[in-house]
């Protein structure tokens, strides 16, 4: 196998900040930034701005209670990119948030 490249070659990740902002959300709706920042490795204000981001394309709402926000995701909303513009953020957001303790509906098991 073959060596990267650049010096960066191991520096390069699949998902952007504005996903992993979004899945962070996704798995906990009342999450402060400041929590999102150091799960994600960012900084707090990367996190407002990507949340400003987010809300300004509609991919989620955000809502006061009390002293903190609660998001809430549309997952009907496209993906942005031309080639995936035909995938809601749900497929996106469905895949990182499996659980494999999730039950499964009867229907799906008599169809296995």
């Amino acid at each position: 196998m073959s060596q990267p490249s650049s010096p960066r070659g191991d520096q390069w990740t699949f998902l952007t900040n504005h996903a992993r902002v979004l899945i962070a959300l996704a798995r906990d709706p009342e999450a402060r930034g400041r929590d999102v920042a150091d799960a994600i490795g960012i900084t707090e204000r990367a996190v407002q701005l990507i949340v400003a981001d987010l809300e300004a394309a509609a991919y989620l709402t955000r809502e006061r209670v009390g002293r903190r926000n609660r998001y809430t995701i549309d997952p009907t909303v496209a993906l942005r990119h031309p080639s995936e513009a035909d995938h809601p953020v749900g497929d996106l957001l469905a895949t990182f948030l499996h659980r494999e303790d999730t039950p499964v509906a009867d229907s799906e098991r008599t169809a296995s």
